[in-house]
């Protein structure tokens, strides 16, 4: 947000290069989320409001403050960058841009309400019909009024990744700009300070959050200021974005950076819906705001949702069921036991790691309570749920798996059912299953549902390779590698596509096998395993090898090569280097059949 509306000057945007358009609109792809800074036109020496009547440089602007920007702040429209305008100015000597900070992030949808309805505001003042006086006081008033907003605003859960500046600098000169960003708390007298270079074109430029928040923590009060360095009077700068942001992860980033979240598990009341069900009752409750879309959203992309709820469990279930919604909750804990003991059951159920569920709740208690207990759980608070889609952790390549994700584990929680039926004798009840793996080739069709595997998996990782779209497509051009997409069906139903493998010929050695959680204690990966060593393996190459990377996330899946009869031969950059000849391998319990379509050319 600007004072753009107090010089009420627009200008077209054809003065811009096409490709420096095309550089700003690429942060529609880099940022999910970002703050939304009041910046104001300021002076680098001001001694307010003496320098009014002593100052040989001030000039008076609507609302009698100093001019320092010679046409103050110019609109420039375009909806392709992500603010929807640009910001023109021609800085006078002394002048800077200042505004009160604050790290409460938006989603880029709700950001663009904020500024639109900010502008709309600003822009009918200046036209209505009052004295220019009183026009004057009421936007001073209103900027004010807008600082005072963003000072309060309360820090996100999620944080910023950077500070993110992005400038057009038309001149054939590079521009230094200081950023300085102070704390208001007087006993902390150090700022934090940066020189920024802006060279001739288009620049963006990212200040780390972490850098930044070591020597000012920004959960308190603070400043911002940018000011440019021995510049001449009227040079031109336009800016696009300047905020704190939250930035996705690049595709080769993705696998150092926080693990995906498979499950977002909601509390209900003042949550899920406006009201408490025990106080208000059902007829009183209002479901928030947007709620329905988030949840159909995550859904299609494949997250799981449940519920941990301290309510009478038939009452909350019934309103959930009279809006349509108790469908999308699998496993869900309503009682009065703690948060932390709900959100541990839902997880086991579904077999998932805690740091791949996430918990929105509105109480700070239950929040805390659920990180003393459970640490690795992510929490968020309730009045951030509409961030929810916007964040990187939700950042999931859609699929027809992931839309069917939900009934694959209502189809499991039936195999559960029907296993309690056959006591401890669970290799009875998996024959009873009529298992069947299909072993099939990757191909175009279905790179996609591989590239969202390698992205989810995490407990039956082995290598803890990551690939990213244009990795896989290297590797289906490779004629040494061969890949196996794995998908496994029973009596019940599919479990889709469940597994994935890349198999280097040459030696012949596994460098990657990857499973869906849906599958463990299955022996699905035994008979994969069993079938490639067969295959691969003969007189003239007795000797199979396997790639395994141990983590704490895989080593108690990884137990499937003690038991299959692997050794380890050697250890190089933290991969151990299995092997095992045909004969060393463990009897065939012949529970599953396997089906290998893996040569078959795509129609």
């Amino acid at each position: 947000m600007y004072e753009s509306e107090i010089n009420c000057k627009v200008e077209a945007v054809d003065q811009i290069p096409i490709e420096v358009l095309k550089a700003l609109s690429a942060s529609r792809d880099i940022v999910s989320m970002r703050t939304v800074l009041p910046w104001g036109e300021h002076c680098t020496e001001c001694v307010w409001p003496t320098c009014y009547s002593t100052c040989d440089l001030y000039e008076a602007r609507p609302g009698g403050n100093c001019r320092r920007f010679i046409d103050g702040m110019v609109r420039i429209d375009s909806s392709s960058v992500l603010t929807g305008y640009l910001l023109k100015i021609q800085f006078k000597r002394w002048g800077k841009l200042w505004t009160v900070g604050n790290i409460c992030l938006h989603s880029i949808r709700q950001a663009e309400r904020i500024e639109s309805r900010d502008h709309r505001v600003g822009s009918m003042i200046q036209t209505l019909i009052m004295p220019s006086s009183v026009r004057s006081f009421v936007s001073g008033k209103r900027y004010s009024f807008k600082k005072r907003v963003a000072q309060a605003a309360r820090p996100s859960t999620i944080k910023p990744s950077s500070f993110m500046l992005e400038c057009y600098n038309p001149g054939e000169r590079p521009v230094r700009i200081s950023l300085t960003v102070r704390s208001q708390n007087s006993a902390r007298t150090f700022p934090y300070q940066a020189l920024l270079e802006v060279k001739s074109g288009f620049n963006r430029i990212k200040t780390s959050f972490q850098e930044i928040n070591e020597v000012v923590p920004l959960e308190e009060p603070f400043n911002l200021e940018l000011i440019p360095n021995d510049v001449p009077d009227g040079i031109i700068l336009y800016f696009g974005i300047m905020e704190f942001v939250r930035e996705v992860a690049l595709p080769d980033e993705k696998s150092q950076r926080t693990p995906k979240i498979k499950c977002v598990i909601w509390d209900l009341d003042n949550t899920l819906w406006d009201g408490i069900l025990i106080e208000d009752g059902s007829s009183n409750l209002r479901l928030k705001p947007g709620v329905r879309e988030v949840i159909e959203e995550l859904d299609r992309r494949g997250i799981l949702q449940s519920v941990a709820s301290k309510n009478n469990p038939s009452d909350a279930m019934g309103v959930l069921k009279s809006w349509n919604l108790a469908e999308y909750f699998l496993f869900p804990q309503i009682s009065w036991n703690p948060k932390s003991e709900s959100i541990a059951s839902i997880a086991q159920q579904m077999n998932l790691g805690a740091d791949s569920v996430l918990f929105v709740d509105d109480s700070p208690f239950e929040l805390e309570q659920v990180r003393a207990v459970l640490p690795e759980v992510r929490v968020l608070k309730a009045d951030e749920y509409e961030n929810l889609l916007s964040m990187p952790e939700f950042d999931l390549p859609v699929t027809d798996e992931s839309v069917n994700r939900r009934r694959l584990y209502l189809l499991e929680n039936t195999r559960q059912v029907v296993k309690m039926s056959f006591g401890e004798d669970y290799k009875a009840f998996l024959k009873h299953c009529e298992i069947r793996m299909t072993l099939s080739a990757m191909t175009n069709e279905n790179l996609e549902r591989v590239h969202e595997l390698t992205q989810r998996t995490n407990q039956m990782n082995f290598s803890g390779n990551r690939y990213d779209r244009s990795r896989l497509a290297e590797i289906l051009q490779s004629p040494s590698l061969d890949t196996y997409v794995i998908k496994c069906e029973d009596k019940f139903g599919s479990y889709g596509v469940v597994g994935f493998a890349i198999v280097d010929k040459r030696e012949p050695r596994l460098t990657d096998l990857m499973f869906s959680c849906r599958i463990q204690a299955k022996r699905v990966e035994h008979a994969f395993l069993t079938y490639i060593i067969d295959k691969y393996t003969s007189q003239a190459q007795p000797t199979f090898y396997a790639n395994y990377r141990k983590t704490a996330r895989n080593e108690a899946s990884a137990r499937v090569f003690t038991d299959m009869g692997f050794r380890e031969s050697k250890v190089l950059d933290g991969v151990s280097l299995l092997a095992i000849t045909k004969e060393a391998v463990s009897s065939d319990d012949r529970i599953i059949r396997v089906v290998d379509d893996s040569n078959k050319v795509p129609v």
